[in-house]
């Protein structure tokens, strides 16, 4: 199964205490792919250096490119499908290219795929 990580979601499971950890270790252990654009990896580091360190940031973006099961996608199409927060179209464009399963986040933004026929995301 190959997704895309919404920042919250990546950011939420990285504590060892949270109750979302299982979704970091089970990348880890390679039980999905993740695919990210560069977009997508420069978000994961800005945001989760504004809340743990620059450092903690720069480390995990490394083990993100490290991990065999994560694919670095580029992006050549904008399909601008969530106009509530156009910066959440970065993970709508990633799935698409990468042909992903799904989008993982718990972000009310993205409720409005559901009503997308074209391109299928979920």
């Amino acid at each position: 199964m190959k997704v895309v990580l919404d920042t919250n979601v990546l950011l939420m499971s990285l504590p060892k205490i949270s109750k979302y950890r299982p979704v970091f270790d089970a990348l880890l252990q390679s039980k999905f792919s993740l695919a990210l654009s560069n977009e997508i990896l420069q978000e994961y580091i800005e945001v989760i250096g504004q809340k743990t360190t620059v450092e903690i940031a720069q480390n995990l973006a490394e083990l993100l490119l490290k991990l065999e099961n994560v694919e670095q996608k580029e992006v050549f199409f904008r399909w601008n499908l969530i106009s509530k927060d156009p910066d959440d179209n970065k993970f709508v464009d990633c799935a698409v290219a990468a042909g992903v399963q799904y989008i993982v986040s718990n972000d009310n933004h993205f409720k409005v795929l559901k009503a997308v026929k074209f391109p299928p995301v979920y």
